[in-house]
């Protein structure tokens, strides 16, 4: 089964919904949420499995081109996710020997 991480991002479309006023961080529980889980899953899963789904390069599925689009579509949200996932995911790609 592919774990994809932008999968998850399907519950921000319904962020926005809850939260409301600025973009500050911790004000988006939904995206904290999605960010912990999104971690969770590099720091969890084994770096053979991660070099596999990169080598597999499967096209996004329909929801995750909409999770893209969700987060392509609003800056100051994507820039706070991108914010929380970023070093815990190149840390693990580091670790594996995926990034130099």
């Amino acid at each position: 089964m592919r774990i994809s991480s932008i999968s998850i991002l399907l519950v921000l479309p319904f962020a926005l919904t809850v939260a409301s006023g600025t973009y500050a961080q911790d004000q988006h529980p939904i995206l904290d949420k999605v960010a912990a889980k999104v971690i969770t899953k590099y720091q969890t899963t084994p770096c053979a499995q991660l070099k596999e789904e990169k080598a597999a390069k499967a096209p996004p599925t329909a929801e995750e081109q909409k999770a893209i689009a969700f987060l392509k579509s609003d800056p100051q949200l994507r820039t706070i996710f991108i914010n929380k996932i970023a070093a815990p995911i190149a840390n693990k790609m580091f670790d594996c020997g995926m990034v130099p």
